[in-house]
């Protein structure tokens, strides 16, 4: 008689883990499809081993074998405490409270960059530049409540090594008296001014309150990076659509340092929550001369493509499946 537990030997649990929302998804078993992705914010649950119990009771499919999960965070050990958000665990802890059989954990950025190889066409809105050198260096960045940086560096045998770091904290680079600025207010707020200071949710926001204190002019009601943006977009607030502007501008000067660093010939992919929602005015925006200003470098910028990821289910969690298959 058939064991009807045995599809779980092979089963897994994937999660992408971010500082606003934590995203699940259920795998039967090594190459097969990624199903039942669920969406939970993370603000309503007080740690994450609450909103892995909810998914997988509401699923019913059982305990999984193994779980990838793909956290904003570095992992540097057996205890995570999230950067951009309250929850903390020990690795160990978790795996023993489910009774996984294997647990890994890994940057969610990290994560994306191995999903990269795999992304259809369909899901990348291109932005600049000619066509990717194959087998060369690529470069990851993505804002969203925080800023993510990776890259795929060849093994020299057809595959792909992923970075995990944490680009995005490196100290940001002022171009404009306006950008001087609002790096000098953020120093004054946080102490420090990291690129994600600036390229992430709280990033525009702060910048728009920045340059509103700056013009003496009282900001509106914005209480999020999305307002800001419907005010830059819809409404035409000089402030706000400065905020915006500057937001791409400093991505672009990141993406490009990112470029030249890893030598990134085959191109520099976007993620995250924000840019993919701004549409073709992105396109528009100062990101590309950013990016490609770079002095003596600016031919060799210029040539490297830039792709908007646009895929509507999150590509970590495939990063996720593929660091399980021991990628």
């Amino acid at each position: 008689m058939p064991n009807p537990t045995s599809g779980l030997l092979r089963a897994r649990l994937l999660a992408d883990v971010g500082g606003t929302n934590a995203r699940f998804a259920w795998q039967s078993g090594p190459g097969e499809p990624i199903t039942d992705v669920r969406v939970l914010p993370c603000a309503e649950y007080a740690t994450l081993q609450d909103a892995i119990r909810v998914y997988l009771n509401d699923l019913g499919h059982g305990t999984p074998d193994a779980v990838a999960i793909a956290i904003a965070n570095p992992i540097t050990g057996d205890q995570i405490r999230m950067t951009n958000h309250h929850w903390s665990f020990s690795q160990s802890a978790v795996k023993a409270e489910f009774g996984f059989n294997t647990l890994r954990l890994l940057n969610d950025f990290t994560a994306l960059a191995l999903a990269l190889p795999d992304l259809p066409a369909q899901e990348l809105r291109q932005v600049g530049g000619g066509a990717a050198m194959p087998g060369a260096a690529i470069g990851l960045v993505g804002a969203g409540t925080g800023l993510g940086v990776s890259g795929l560096l060849p093994n020299g045998l057809a595959g792909w090594v992923p970075l995990e770091g944490e680009g995005g904290h490196v100290t940001l680079p002022a171009v404009t008296a306006r950008e001087r600025l609002v790096m000098d207010g953020l120093a004054r707020r946080y102490g420090r001014c990291s690129a994600e200071r600036v390229c992430s949710g709280q990033g525009i926001l702060d910048t728009y309150g920045l340059l509103c204190e700056a013009d003496g002019v009282v900001p509106g009601g914005a209480a999020s990076a999305a307002d800001v943006s419907e005010a830059a977009l819809n409404a035409g607030n000089p402030q706000a659509l400065e905020a915006l502007t500057l937001f791409c501008a400093m991505l672009g000067s990141v993406a490009g340092n990112l470029a030249l660093t890893l030598g990134a010939r085959g191109g520099v992919y976007i993620g995250g929550g924000i840019v993919p929602r701004l549409g073709a005015w992105f396109g528009g925006s100062p990101f590309r001369a950013r990016f490609e200003s770079k002095g003596r470098f600016h031919g060799l910028l210029a040539d490297i493509p830039v792709w908007v990821i646009t895929s509507k289910q999150s590509p970590a969690l495939l990063g996720a499946a593929r660091a399980l298959d021991g990628h």
